[in-house]
């Protein structure tokens, strides 16, 4: 008898009532792959994106999702031990092979990354793709640097949360936005030094804030404010595009010339599993553990309520990350 697991299966593009609760067999490992027991699981706005059929990434039927944490049940070339606690990412995971929102997903071994942690499974969940592109953004993306001063354009997400973190334990000075001031709390809760409403104009009061502009932006809204984080941000500054939480992923009628200030460098990040080190992951973990860094969960969901973490997504409502654990 084949054993099977609960996944959500995506057979068809549309609304949050499309992630359907299936039984399906637990897939088998092959030398190169690992079979991951997933404990639990972040959402991300890319999976939204690929649930309604934006971009011209991925196939269906699928298991949406592309980060899971867990543990190691299979590893056929020797890459891990089984039992071994686990994040897995990226790879084309919940896109061109089955992805984490599932009991079990088999994945290409340089899809993982090691850790330890008696942290439960809700926070550790939360972690690996946050943390990959917050890490990203700020070293790969804009090179950030102790004592700069960056700007979060779109700061009340769960990346922009995790940057603002970083950024601190780096002794950085942040800056980052909100469209309410109901959220304002929540980013100094995790150490932003200034918030700003964001109108979608506020190139000029940041500049009042940090003559001149801040060293470093990192753009999560996407290209409805791209150009005013680029005027926010000083001659020799970078400017790293991430985020599309607009979901406006292009810019019309696109003059270089006008819409990059003189001097200002304007970067993009999106990063994989490799740009996930395992010492970075287990450092971050290590200063969750001792009280140091924090991790922003919004909410947290069974498997069976996954259509309802999308709706939360889709709507803003809830401030942090999404987890979905699989127990």
């Amino acid at each position: 008898m084949t054993a099977t697991m609960r996944a959500i299966l995506l057979e068809q593009f549309g609304g949050p009532d499309v992630l359907q609760l299936r039984e399906l067999p637990i897939p088998s490992a092959a030398p190169g792959q690992v079979l991951v027991r997933v404990e639990a699981f972040g959402l991300n706005r890319s999976e939204l994106h690929f649930r309604r059929g934006m971009g011209s990434f991925g196939s269906l039927p699928r298991i949406p999702g592309i980060e899971a944490t867990g543990t190691v049940v299979d590893a056929p070339g020797g890459e891990f031990e089984p039992g071994l606690q686990v994040a897995a990412l990226m790879g084309g995971m919940g896109r061109t092979i089955d992805g984490g929102y599932a009991e079990y997903t088999l994945v290409p071994a340089t899809s993982v990354v090691p850790f330890t942690s008696h942290l439960d499974w809700a926070t550790l969940g939360a972690i690996p793709e946050m943390l990959q592109t917050a890490h990203g953004s700020l070293t790969t993306g804009i090179d950030a640097q102790p004592g700069d001063t960056i700007l979060i354009r779109g700061g009340t997400s769960s990346v922009g949360l995790a940057i603002a973190v970083l950024a601190k334990q780096r002794g950085m000075t942040v800056y980052a936005t909100t469209r309410s001031a109901e959220k304002t709390a929540a980013l100094e809760s995790v150490g932003v030094d200034r918030v700003f409403i964001d109108t979608g104009d506020i190139a000029d009061t940041v500049r009042a804030a940090s003559p001149g502009g801040v060293d470093g932006a990192i753009e999560l809204v996407g290209t409805k404010t791209l150009r005013d984080t680029l005027r926010a941000t000083r001659v020799h500054g970078t400017v790293s595009f991430t985020g599309m939480l607009s979901d406006v992923w292009t810019v019309p009628e696109w003059y270089p010339m006008d819409f990059i200030p003189n001097g200002v460098r304007l970067t993009s990040y999106s990063g994989d599993a490799s740009d996930l080190s395992a010492s970075v992951l287990q450092d971050f973990i290590e200063a969750v553990q001792a009280g140091t860094a924090t991790v922003p969960i919004g909410a947290t969901y069974s498997l069976e309520n996954v259509a309802d973490a999308h709706r939360d997504m889709e709507s803003g409502a809830v401030t942090g990350k999404l987890v979905v654990t699989t127990r």
